[in-house]
């Protein structure tokens, strides 16, 4: 038998491949490579706000690595590759909602723990909470689980503790934590003169300050403190009382007992504020509480929202499911407690309550770049002191 074999086509003379054909393989390739990277090992994100001052400031761009918790699979898929919630420079949707996934997480090597600094998607933009806190969050738009505005905070208690803060201290389970070694508090800084706040805050690190007279609701006009409020940290308090001219440097502290609107939960029950909080306990999985009027306040939204249950109802300090009250519940999963290290300018769990463990992204690794948005030169916008700085 007589087998005819084709001649193989010599490689030179094979068809080329169009430059724009070329093109479209490397963008391709390139789009596909970036969304796996970004998907399954670290994400980067920069810091809008000074909510976690001093320890990340405003312009910080960070690694956000997936892979301590484990990366999450894709709940709206039908999404423009790499981008968030809108078309890049635009106001557009950059997803439809038309499909919704259920999310799976992947495997991690390690849980979130105290002290962690933490990235999620922020919860009350559930469509059933963001109005609710449109005056603590003005910007606040509904949105999918996955495609929720990126928070970073620092977590201060996770599923099953009890959490409590005394006069801006806070007590997991009893015990005082160590703070993060740049965490902001607010002082009355008293001075016997206005002062150079160029050389004296600014030098310093201190950017959020503002003069304040102190009165003491007498008529006595010598009686009254003139002095600055001022955002800083414990160790800059410390060179701060040093100077000549400053008489004494006093924390500002909300008073026990002194109800602050806004906080969470929203309740008639509880006198909380942001320096005198708790206790609360944070929803493990698997635990069982009773509901009654006090832990329907704490834990209403939760039952309702970000369980994943159908007909729950939670309106007038009563919970419901088609129609019947429920007097005990057990959760679905964990949930989180956080704080930003800013702690009189952060809009965290105090304001709008607990962070479940699906809407966690990864954890702050180390900052990357790190540009001033106020810089007093141009030379100075970089900051160099804070590239490649690990994260604590």
């Amino acid at each position: 038998m007589l087998v005819t074999l084709s001649p193989k086509k010599p490689s030179h003379l094979k068809q080329k491949k169009s430059p724009i054909r070329e093109w479209f393989d490397s963008v391709l390739f390139a789009v596909v490579a970036a969304l796996l990277i970004r998907w399954l090992v670290f994400s980067a994100f920069v810091i809008p706000t000074p909510s976690m001052e001093n320890s990340l400031l405003v312009g910080d761009y960070l690694f956000v690595s997936r892979l301590h918790y484990g990366t999450t699979t894709p709940v709206t898929p039908l999404q423009v590759p790499l981008t968030h919630q809108t078309i890049w420079g635009t106001s557009i949707p950059s997803y439809l909602d038309w499909i919704q996934l259920p999310q799976y997480r992947l495997p991690g090597f390690t849980d979130v723990k105290r002290g962690d600094v933490v990235v999620f998607n922020l919860p009350v933009e559930h469509p059933q909470a963001y109005n609710k806190y449109s005056t603590v969050l003005p910007d606040l738009h509904p949105h999918p689980l996955d495609l929720r505005s990126n928070y970073i905070k620092r977590c201060v208690a996770i599923a099953g503790d009890r959490l409590e803060v005394r006069a801006g201290q806070v007590f997991v389970n009893g015990s005082a934590q160590v703070n993060a070694p740049r965490m902001q508090q607010e002082y009355f800084v008293s001075t016997t003169t206005p002062v150079n706040e160029q050389n004296v805050f600014r030098k310093n690190g201190i950017t959020d300050f503002s003069q304040f007279t102190e009165t003491y609701n007498d008529s006595i006009g010598s009686n009254d403190e003139f002095g600055y409020i001022v955002k800083t940290t414990a160790t800059l308090v410390e060179k701060l009382k040093t100077l000549d001219f400053v008489k004494r440097v006093q924390p500002v502290l909300s008073s026990k007992g002194l109800k602050e609107p806004y906080l969470f939960p929203a309740s008639d029950l509880l006198y909380w504020n942001k320096d005198n909080y708790g206790p609360i306990v944070v929803p493990k999985k698997g635990q069982t509480v009773p509901l009654n009027a006090n832990n329907i306040a704490l834990y209403g939204e939760v039952i309702q929202n970000y369980e994943h249950n159908e007909g729950i109802l939670f309106a007038n300090g009563k919970i419901t499911q088609n129609g019947k009250a429920l007097t005990s519940y057990t959760f679905k999963q964990d949930y989180y407690f956080m704080m930003g290290d800013n702690r009189h300018n952060s809009a965290d769990s105090r304001y709008w309550g607990f962070v479940p463990k699906d809407h966690i992204v990864g954890k702050a690794v180390f900052v990357w770049m790190s540009l001033d948005p106020n810089p007093v030169s141009f030379f100075n916008k970089i900051r160099w002191d804070r590239i490649f700085r690990v994260i604590q």
